[in-house]
């Protein structure tokens, strides 16, 4: 069956996109929304020449497209106002309806880690509240579409997901800030509500961007050379990979353990245990055996013994005079303790050969705790064997590295699988969540952001659909503590480089030692405040905290002007802090602030004339800072981005 399989793949990787039958997208299928009043794109595959009609019940009238020399058509449907279910009907050499369809406002939400976080959360990392916003989540008129994850090497034609209505079995797996987003402008619209979710956690942005922009940006020449390349030879490559995998599973399915009671070889190798071997120079994965002589007392002849080997990464099987002791062989076991037990009939006194086979499927490899980790002992008795030190090893299967590179992170691979394929439908906007896979490299990002917004939007051929995005919580990264804290300000200069873009802050509900903080829900929500008052013309919603605006110097006092003070400043009766101030020098000295109107004043004795501002610039800074409506102010400098 593995040959038969292997062999499918292979064939596989030779068939084009493309279908002689009427094919649609993932996304055109039952209970999808479309954008209302607007000609909507409705695009798929078919014979090459064939006349294809489109129209929806809500309209009489129909849309026609010939599919081209290579089967794809497309034409413009026009849509109402909100409203339905309606049925779209697609007539070719036969004809697809599609049922329950919904006209709305339909919203792309994309990112990384902290967008792909679920209303249930992840062990270790929840959502707040998030058994009671499940069991709450019943709108029928919020439909929810998650892309598969998928990279590419050049622009993919199709995804992997399906329209789901919001209830509580659909909510509990979507991603919970654009759930939260689309939740609020639901109970403000009262009108169907769209959402396609398609992130990856850990991934940067110039994996979101395509290769044209980012070739004209200059500074991921050298990666797409690579996607290039790769494009080039994916066929044989996934070939390769398939033979490499049937060979490497043979190897782990025999049962060669020859080298377990092995004393005559003299080709093995000294290694100092415990360590990875990697880190002795042995770059592999795949089978290493390692041995040693133990010297067992007479004591324990014929007792039931304890064997510790620490942490071993990432399977083994561990022998004594070529009898298995014990093996952990599961997933995911690279941490744990091999912490065994020895049956008494194994237990000779004496020399005896003790060996473990050490299978590594990637990254690091070998037995690698700490010394005092490795012994051999005898519950009740004082002596204890320690087994750290020198063992001798020999490497019996190298595997194969995998020719396909599945790195994420690779300039416009997550473009081209999970936002290429979805152009160009109707959306109303996008929301986004990212940026914490590009901190340190801040200057960089405050070019790459813009130019990624720009590409999507000429892409979709809507130059200017509105972009709210969320900044980067405050967090504890480690390292220089202001690299954070400039990717933050690289964000907010976003909002004055492009129109029709804006940011929810989040300054306030951080969390020093959790990258994925608890609070979603205010995330959502300060998203759709955006929403409501650029997009949808709510004025009265005030939807943004104080963004810095200029400083001026008057004598020893730094005064700062921020727009979107509604309400006035405020500190929330809590002293302000994180205010520093630049000096001559260009050396940053902590600050007194206060607040005075709709301004703040910001001294410092340590600086006699002050050449610049900033305020919780660091990597994890608790906002102080207000306006009168509760929303925060972002983290700024009014220096330049150095990094």
């Amino acid at each position: 069956m593995k040959k038969l399989f292997v062999f499918t793949l292979i064939a596989f990787a030779f068939i084009s996109d493309a279908s002689a039958q009427l094919k649609l997208p993932a996304f055109f299928s039952d209970s999808m929304v479309l954008q209302q009043n607007t000609n909507a794109p409705v695009w798929g595959w078919a014979n090459a020449g064939e006349k294809i009609e489109v129209s929806g019940s809500w309209s009489s009238k129909k849309v026609e497209a010939v599919a081209d020399n290579n089967g794809k058509w497309m034409v413009k449907l026009p849509t109402p106002i909100a409203g339905g279910p309606y049925d779209v009907t697609i007539s070719a050499n036969e004809t697809k309806t599609l049922h329950d369809v919904l006209i709305g406002e339909v919203w792309i939400c994309s990112g990384q880690s902290n967008m792909e976080m679920p209303v249930q959360g992840w062990s270790g990392a929840p959502v707040n509240n998030s058994d009671a916003e499940i069991a709450e989540a019943n709108y029928p008129s919020i439909r929810l579409f998650t892309v598969e994850k998928n990279i590419a090497f050049t622009p993919r034609q199709d995804v992997k997901g399906a329209w789901a209505s919001c209830s509580p079995a659909s909510a509990a797996t979507f991603s919970a800030t654009a759930y939260f987003f689309g939740r609020e402008l639901y109970k403000h619209l009262h009108i169907p509500i769209g959402l396609i979710h398609t992130s990856w956690g850990g991934t940067v942005a110039e994996a979101w961007t395509s290769e044209g922009s980012l070739r004209a940006m200059g500074d991921f020449n050298k990666g797409l050379d690579v996607v290039s390349q790769m494009a080039i030879n994916f066929k044989a490559t996934l070939i390769k990979d398939s033979l490499n995998t049937i060979a490497w599973e043979k190897a782990l399915a025999g049962n060669n353990n020859s080298y377990a009671a092995d004393a005559t070889d003299t080709s093995w190798h000294t290694m100092t245990l415990p360590t990875t071997w990697e880190s002795k120079g042995l770059d592999i994965d795949g089978i290493v055996w390692f041995k040693r002589t133990v010297d067992i007392p007479a004591a324990w002849q014929g007792k039931t013994i304890k064997l510790d080997l620490g942490p071993i990464d990432d399977n083994d099987v561990t022998f004594l005079n070529g009898s298995v002791v014990d093996s952990t062989l599961q997933d995911g076991m690279w941490m744990k303790n091999r912490n065994y037990t020895v049956p008494a009939n194994l237990v000779k006194a004496g020399k005896n050969t003790l060996a473990v086979k050490v299978i590594d499927n990637a990254g690091g490899g070998g037995i690698y705790g700490k010394p005092e980790q490795l012994k051999l002992y005898a519950e009740g008795e004082k002596d204890t064997i320690n087994l750290s030190g020198d063992w001798l090893y020999k490497v019996a299967t190298v595997k194969p590295p995998v020719a396909t590179n599945s790195n994420p992170n690779q300039p416009s691979v997550l473009y081209n699988g999970m936002i290429a394929p979805l152009v160009p439908f109707a959306i109303k906007g996008a929301i986004w969540y990212q940026g914490e896979a590009n901190v340190g490299r801040a200057k960089q990002y405050s070019k790459l952001f813009p130019l990624m917004i720009s590409d999507w939007r000429r892409l979709f051929n809507e130059p200017g659909f509105p972009f709210y995005f969320v900044q980067i919580a405050p967090y504890n990264y480690g390292g220089d503590s202001t690299q954070a804290a400039a990717l933050r300000d690289a964000q907010r200069r976003t909002l004055t480089t492009l129109q029709n873009t804006g940011m929810a802050v989040t300054m306030d509900i951080g969390e020093a030692d959790n990258i994925h903080p608890a609070n979603k829900q205010d995330v959502g929500k300060r998203l759709s405040l955006w929403a409501l008052n650029k997009t949808y013309n709510n004025k009265s919603v005030v939807y943004s905290g104080p963004l810095y605006k200029s400083f001026e110097v008057k004598g020893k006092e730094v005064i700062v002007s921020f727009t979107n003070t509604d309400g006035g400043l405020t500190s929330n009766g809590k002293p302000l802090k994180d205010f520093e101030l630049q000096d001559a020098d260009g050396v940053w000295k902590p600050a007194t602030a206060s607040i005075k109107g709709d301004k703040i004043i910001v001294t410092s004795n340590a600086v006699a004339r002050p050449a610049g501002v900033r305020y919780a610039y660091y990597s994890y800074a608790e906002g102080t800072l207000f306006n009168g409506k509760g929303l925060p102010a972002s983290s700024f400098t009014s220096e330049d981005l150095k990094q």
